[in-house]
């Protein structure tokens, strides 16, 4: 597997509604979007085209908060870590391939996309190859040569949004396939069933879809990330299919809770704790009020482990945190990404999904401050773990503390 990493320039900024026509309006009940920025695709069939990050993704279960920079990806691989990236972006496909078998997609060679949609029901059509460097120059020549596509669809995170989007012409519209760590950018569905519906969707029903130009494209320092210091950056905007319910905002700039709120309901809920169970602490600073109130620093970008009031990890590994469950109970203590509304697959990758199947809906402990929860782009949460039968079963609804003694009902989806 190649180490993958970016050499980009972070200049350009990528608006295509100064260069194209505007061919209307459409805003229907399932897809509307905010008027002013929607436009109506021209209704002859959409031409798709792929190209996948394979080692998007690969720095999130062993705490590297991502895979950009040289040799991130390597270190990765060599802490244990198990590429995902293909097999995220196979699962959206297969959902197309079962509600629009044959469609025609344009596919980068090999492990760029290719390799990850032999044996489904699709019209495969193969770029011609090209030298593969095994760095972010691999997803910007694919790119480049997917410039007669309609909709390039990508799996990755946002290191790899921005280089494809800053590699399209004018007119192009982009689909993130969630296959990274953070994911910042509004360009991404909120799984890969959700991204592979909404291609079903556009094969079948394009009319029914309205676009809009002003998606953001952001990303973050990663090394700042990794020494605990969120640095986000909006870079430009990008042209996106719309839906309410199977597209994620972008997160924006970071938020600050009410944290008198919050440190109540986190010393409520250190006074609760059961002992043998392992609390493990999520990141963000509402999650982090827990270790406040136990008088420890929380890692606060990384995942915290609290047991019989101690801390017994900071900044743990996947690996790390399923050996210090061993047998013992384990409830889970998460935040609430601003806008978005991400309580798993966004920055907390460390959370395996067995770790959350052996804690069950009942041992998430979700902590957020009203206003974050009156901010969200929808009035639900969503969950991406990586295994499509957890989220089901952690769908429906849960009660987020948001004070001492004050409690939320929220919906919980899936995608």
């Amino acid at each position: 597997m190649p180490a993958c990493h970016r050499t980009r320039s972070k200049n350009k900024l990528f608006d295509n509604d100064s260069s194209e026509e505007d061919h209307g309006t459409v805003n229907p009940p399932d897809h509307a979007g905010p008027a002013d920025t929607a436009v109506k695709m021209p209704a002859e069939v959409l031409t798709f085209g792929l190209v996948v990050n394979p080692v998007a993704g690969l720095g999130g279960t062993v705490g590297l908060k991502g895979t950009d920079g040289p040799g991130i990806a390597a270190e990765a691989l060599d802490r244990g870590a198990v590429p995902r990236a293909g097999e995220r972006v196979r699962r959206a496909f297969a959902r197309l391939a079962e509600r629009a078998p044959a469609t025609p997609v344009r596919a980068a060679p090999g492990e760029l996309a290719v390799d990850w949609l032999v044996g489904l029901d699709l019209d495969i059509r193969p770029l011609p190859p090209f030298e593969v460097t095994g760095t972010a120059r691999d997803t910007r020549t694919a790119a480049r040569a997917l410039t007669g596509c309609d909709l390039v669809i990508f799996g990755g995170g946002d290191g790899t949004a921005l280089d494809v989007t800053d590699s399209l012409a004018p007119g192009q519209a982009v689909l993130g396939v969630p296959c990274g760590v953070k994911m910042h950018s509004g360009v991404f569905a909120v799984s890969p069933e959700a991204a592979g519906a909404m291609l079903a969707d556009l094969v079948t029903s394009p009319d029914r879809f309205s676009w809009d130009d002003r998606a953001e494209v952001m990303d973050i320092d990663e090394a700042a990330l990794r020494s605990g210091r969120l640095a986000p950056r909006l870079f430009g905007h990008a042209r996106i299919p719309v839906s309410r319910t199977r597209m994620q905002a972008s997160k924006g700039g970071p938020s600050f809770p009410a944290a008198g709120a919050l440190a109540g309901a986190a010393r409520e809920l250190v006074d609760s704790m059961t002992q043998g169970t392992l609390y493990v602490i999520g990141p963000g600073t509402s999650a982090g009020s827990v270790l406040t109130a136990l008088g420890a620093t929380p890692s606060l970008l990384g995942i915290d482990a609290v047991r019989d009031g101690r801390v017994v990890a900071r900044d743990a590994t996947a690996e790390e945190l399923e050996a210090l469950a061993g047998d013992t109970p384990v409830r889970i203590v998460l935040g609430v990404t601003g806008k978005q509304g991400f309580l798993l697959g966004r920055g907390n990758q460390q959370i395996t999904p067995s770790l959350i199947a052996r804690a069950g809906p009942e041992g998430l402990i979700v902590m957020a401050s009203a206003e974050k929860l009156a901010t969200l782009a929808q009035p639900r949460l969503w969950v991406d773990t990586g295994d499509p039968v957890l989220d089901r079963a952690l769908s429906g609804y849960l009660r987020v503390k948001t004070g001492a003694g004050r409690e939320t009902m929220m919906r919980v989806g899936a995608g």
